[in-house]
């Protein structure tokens, strides 16, 4: 599985982006909003989040992914004061998960771990949160979308494939679609 690390951190990168440029276009108080009491808000969904990622990240490969210490029913408590406070949060998170991933080798990758007491090989546990992050970042771009006076897509805008495509194959081909420079390009695409 030679690249797999390599790109499923690229993968983690690219929705860490997208939730960021999400906040950058809300005002704070948009960050807080809640359609109903069922419902949660992005501040929510990045507590959740970031307990996650500190929960199943931390000593990685020695301890359960679910420790002793994380509080997952008061992730979804709203305590949190100020957009600063969230993107502390969001940065602790993801630090831990990006350093945990770039440390790892492909040895590691059959290498069993737990998560609840049940066994995962480290691919698996990548790959599980591989699909649970971006469906909470989907949820952020969502409500960052209704709460935005005005949004600049995150993808291709409406009205816009195939002009976009065009653009795409009029150059020539590339190897890699996650790149260094695509995650650093203003116009993200999905």
């Amino acid at each position: 599985m030679e690249g797999y690390l390599e790109s499923t951190i690229k993968q983690f990168e690219y929705y860490k982006l997208l939730g960021e440029k999400t906040f950058a276009q809300l005002p704070d108080d948009k960050l807080f909003w809640q359609y109903n009491d069922d419902s949660n808000s992005i501040v929510i969904i990045v507590k959740h989040l970031s307990g996650n990622m500190l929960s199943r990240w931390t000593d990685f490969l020695t301890t359960d992914g679910e420790k002793e210490w994380r509080d997952r029913d008061g992730e979804f408590e709203n305590d949190i004061a100020t957009k600063e406070e969230m993107l502390q949060k969001w940065d602790n998170g993801w630090k831990v998960l990006l350093d945990t991933l770039k440390s790892l080798t492909e040895d590691d990758l059959s290498t069993i771990i737990y998560i609840r007491n049940q066994g995962h090989t480290v691919m698996e546990a990548i790959n599980r949160q591989l699909a649970h992050y971006p469906y909470h970042i989907g949820q952020i771009v969502f409500i960052g979308k209704m709460g935005a006076a005005h949004w600049n897509s995150l993808s291709i805008p409406k009205g816009n494939s195939k002009e976009f495509n065009a653009q795409k194959f009029s150059q020539p081909k590339h190897k890699q679609h996650f790149t260094d420079e695509y995650l650093n390009d203003e116009e993200i695409t999905i």
